[in-house]
């Protein structure tokens, strides 16, 4: 018999789970950045009118291009950051849930006409 185990089997090395709550957090920040934005160019017509990329779309091609910006860039960011980081993910997919909710909330038209 060999002395020397196969540790790969006997203890799987384990993968950080940084760059899946990157993916779940940037998911809730493009979210709240897509009401977000959505609201802003709801309220003011000059915003409304920078956001109008495409004519037959209006102000919503260019809410949802920024808003798809935001959660590539926060997801990039993020992902630099928590690469090779362990984190607790019981708390990250409360934010990015939280976020969610903020987002209904936000685009929800009787709670949107109060802001």
């Amino acid at each position: 018999m060999s002395a020397t185990r196969n540790t790969n089997v006997d203890s799987p090395e384990l993968v950080p789970n940084g760059p899946a709550a990157a993916a779940i957090l940037s998911a809730g920040i493009g979210s709240f950045a897509l009401a977000f934005i959505t609201v802003l160019a709801d309220r003011s017509a000059a915003l409304k009118l920078l956001l109008t990329f495409s004519k037959p779309v209006g102000p919503l091609s260019g809410v949802t291009t920024i808003a798809v910006v935001f959660w590539i860039a926060a997801w990039i960011v993020l992902d630099l950051l928590w690469k090779r980081r362990e984190l607790p993910l019981s708390r990250i997919g409360w934010g990015a849930i939280a976020l969610f909710v903020l987002s209904l909330l936000l685009t929800f038209p009787p709670l949107a006409d109060l802001l």
